[in-house]
């Protein structure tokens, strides 16, 4: 059996301080492939080196919806960042308006660049949406994301959105929060989400799943979420670690078992 994680942000303190120890006892836990996600520039060469230098682990490129200050990214900058052959992804990006306030025509201006440059780039998104899930999906719809497909990532919305990203052609990523008891309308995604469209995560450090949930995340975890759904589905784990893993190396073709090595 082997798992993905497919979001997470293993350069960000603490989990940084120690990646050797981090990945070792994520294989412990039949986690060997990971999608370290960037959110802005200054850190993208941390999140590159950490792809180039340790086996399993691919990078994606972007700005996250949050980061103000780096509002003037530009499509030529994504894509050409997006030559090197272990970033599999452009992301993560779309939008937040939840911890953002005022005027968001950069944030939707962003997102829209980042759109273009997966196109362009031929790669994947990786989406991040709060509090914004009409005008994300109708962004999506209006700059044709459907066109280079991607993940709605760490989703937390109800069947409706759900279905909505699915008509799209992405696929939907799980992260602890789907452990958690309050996110019953979650969970009822998870039970409907086709096999095929299916992602788990940890978005480390944070969203420790249950029974870590309060802890510092880390990819190891990944393995209760999957767990968790496995339960939730009538599925064995080893049923959703194939799914989910072969779901992430079709999705992010880049990032073939090959190129782990």
């Amino acid at each position: 059996m082997e798992l993905v994680d497919s979001h997470c942000h293993i350069d960000f303190p603490p989990l940084g301080d120690d990646v050797d120890a981090l990945l070792r006892a994520a294989g412990d836990n039949d986690v060997r492939h990971f999608l370290c996600v960037s959110v802005n520039w200054r850190d993208f060469p941390a999140v590159r080196a950490l792809a180039e230098t340790h086996r399993g682990v691919f990078a994606s490129v972007g700005v996250h919806p949050n980061e103000r200050e780096e509002a003037e990214t530009s499509v030529e900058a994504l894509v050409e960042a997006a030559r090197h052959p272990r970033v599999v992804a452009i992301g993560e990006t779309g939008l937040d308006y939840f911890r953002s306030e005022g005027d968001l025509g950069w944030q939707r201006d962003r997102f829209a660049r980042h759109i273009a440059a997966a196109r362009e780039a031929s790669l994947p998104l990786i989406i991040h949406m709060r509090d914004a899930a009409d005008d994300t999906i109708d962004m999506m719809r209006e700059h044709r994301a459907d066109e280079p497909g991607g993940v709605m990532h760490c989703f937390a919305e109800d069947w409706p959105v759900a279905r909505r990203a699915l008509d799209l052609g992405f696929h939907i990523s799980f992260s602890g929060i789907v452990t958690f008891n309050s996110a019953r309308a979650l969970q009822e995604v998870a039970r409907k989400v086709p096999a095929d469209r299916m992602l788990v995560e940890t978005d480390s450090p944070y969203l420790a799943p249950v029974p870590n949930r309060g802890k510092t995340n880390q990819p190891a975890f990944v393995r209760h979420t999957a767990a968790f759904i496995a339960e939730l589905r009538g599925e064995s784990l080893d049923e959703v670690a194939q799914v989910t893993t072969d779901n992430f190396f079709r999705l992010f073709s880049r990032a073939t078992p090959e190129a782990a090595a």
